[in-house]
């Protein structure tokens, strides 16, 4: 009798754990695919590897556009990295992002304010608007800066475009 009162408890303790870790599990939505779905960017894996893995396949720089994907560091805290996608640019320091799993976990959050708090305007450091405080959050996250979603052969070292010059000649300007 005892050994069917323990396998019936411990039958409907694993059924009720199973059905709360399912619904979990089945609308958890993550950053890094959610960022590849609304950015069109094709990079898959952990957020920290979207920057190295962006190199010769998509363009990247220190300047916000839309579309572009902002790829952050790893950190302790955070130590699988983040990445957003920039649904608008409101300034060259201040930007509108739309993400996952920053605020809560698995939510997806549009149109929230970021902005780089980084002493050489790089967007190497940023504040990024946090749900619970209502407002931008307290900690600044490294960032390693943006992917675009045009191809690498357009990248140039310093974001340089070129300008029409004499017939067969070609100068440098950067891009503006």
């Amino acid at each position: 009798m005892k050994k069917a009162l323990f396998a019936a408890r411990f039958a409907l303790v694993s059924v009720c754990a199973l059905m709360m870790a399912a619904p979990a599990a089945a609308g958890y939505m993550q950053c890094a695919p959610f960022a590849r779905e609304v950015s069109g960017i094709e990079i898959r894996g952990n957020a920290y590897t979207w920057w190295n893995q962006a190199e010769g396949r998509y363009a990247r720089g220190q300047a916000p556009r839309e579309g572009a994907v902002l790829a952050f560091a790893a950190t302790r805290g955070m130590p699988n990295g983040h990445v957003a996608m920039v649904s608008k640019v409101l300034g060259p320091r201040e930007v509108l992002l739309t993400h996952a799993n920053w605020s809560r976990r698995g939510g997806i959050e549009r149109d929230v304010r970021a902005i780089d708090v980084s002493e050489a305007g790089d967007w190497s450091k940023v504040r990024v608007w946090f749900a619970p405080l209502g407002g931008l959050g307290k900690t600044s996250y490294p960032a390693h800066g943006f992917i675009y979603a045009a191809p690498a052969a357009i990248e140039a070292p310093a974001q340089l475009a070129v300008k029409a010059g004499a017939p067969g000649i070609a100068t440098f300007a950067p891009i503006e």
